[in-house]
């Protein structure tokens, strides 16, 4: 393992990152959220394909939950704040838990690195709360003010979502 990688000061500033822009979430701060985002944005949830084992990915390269970039999260994140989010109305009640922060690479510029997100919802007064868990594959840029998140893989452990609207951001 590389000193960059192993570096716990690094990964703890990491962690913090990831921990701020989960509760920002879970509070609704969306604008705040999309603060922390770059510019150039690359945002992906892939399908999951079911396969019987072979060398291909279990994720399709054409097919998405969601596929954004800065415009189009800024568009999501003002429609869930105004009377227009229907499928959030009432609000989603979600808690992040993220865990498992791990540095792949960090070249002073960006951070590579993978997470785990288990996200717990429960919309309206339904009794049983949805769980989706994931693997994220983010990218940190460095800026003046801080991190940005400049790249994130979503990648989901469902084949088939358990809740019917997937209008969360993860």
């Amino acid at each position: 393992m590389s000193e960059t990688v192993s570096n716990p000061q690094l990964r703890a500033r990491c962690e913090e990152f990831l921990y701020h822009t989960a509760e920002l979430l879970d509070n609704r701060q969306l604008s705040e959220w999309h603060d922390l985002v770059t510019e150039d944005i690359d945002y992906r949830v892939p399908i999951r394909t079911t396969r019987e084992r072979s060398n291909r990915t279990e994720f399709s390269d054409s097919s998405f939950h969601m596929k954004e970039d800065w415009g189009t999260l800024e568009v999501r994140t003002e429609r869930m704040q105004s009377d227009f989010a229907w499928s959030e109305d009432p609000p989603s009640r979600t808690r992040r838990h993220v865990s498992n922060v791990r540095i792949v690479d960090d070249d002073g510029e960006e951070v590579r690195l993978k997470n785990n997100l288990l996200v717990f919802r429960q919309r309206g007064d339904e009794t049983e709360p949805e769980i989706l868990s994931m693997e994220r594959h983010d990218t940190l840029r460095r800026t003046d003010d801080g991190f940005k998140i400049a790249k994130r893989l979503v990648l989901l452990d469902h084949t088939i979502i358990p809740t019917n609207t997937l209008s969360i951001i993860l």
